[in-house]
């Protein structure tokens, strides 16, 4: 009984996520529009100008968000239903600010060696899988990423020192 008392607990309301899902939408809709409006968002005399369609996205998307904005408060009905449960938090979590950890070390180490990183603290920790597995794995998938992108195709990706020393 105490476990089914545990899940239920709620953690933020669906409307409280919806009213702030709306909230970020609106000022990111908002800074692409006056982005957009800066680099010119007008119609010229040779065609649309550079912001001119991602202004009208800018601005759809904004208004989109006013209405699910506006619907969430002025509902007589709200939904009040837990959005998460403490369970579905921690799982997220445990995803999530690894994953936050990822992208802040590509900085500094680049994606390849992150990526090893990455896969292998994964593989480990949520997979339990025997570092046998892991190695060829968390090498491998960087390895090959590195070969398509930076050989094959040029594309060049976030490098570190080892990427560096090796003339890449």
């Amino acid at each position: 009984m105490a476990m089914e008392t545990e899940k239920s607990e709620h953690t933020v309301t669906t409307r409280t996520m919806d009213i702030i899902v709306a909230l970020l939408f609106m000022g990111v809709a908002a800074l692409v529009m006056a982005d957009s409006w800066r680099i010119g968002a007008k119609w010229a005399s040779d065609g649309p100008q550079a912001g001119y369609f991602p202004f009208y996205v800018g601005l759809i998307m904004f208004l989109a968000s006013v209405g699910t904005l506006a619907t969430n408060i002025f509902t007589k009905k709200p939904d009040l239903t837990n959005f998460v449960d403490r369970e579905q938090l921690g799982s997220v979590l445990k995803v999530l600010i690894p994953t936050i950890v990822y992208v802040v070390v590509i900085n500094f180490i680049g994606l390849y060696i992150a990526s090893m990183i990455f896969i292998a603290f994964f593989m480990w920790w949520l997979g339990k899988y025997s570092p046998l597995v892991i190695a060829p794995v968390a090498i491998g998938v960087p390895a090959v990423l590195f070969v398509m992108f930076e050989i094959w195709f040029l594309v060049p990706l976030p490098k570190g020192p080892i990427e560096t020393a090796l003339g890449y």
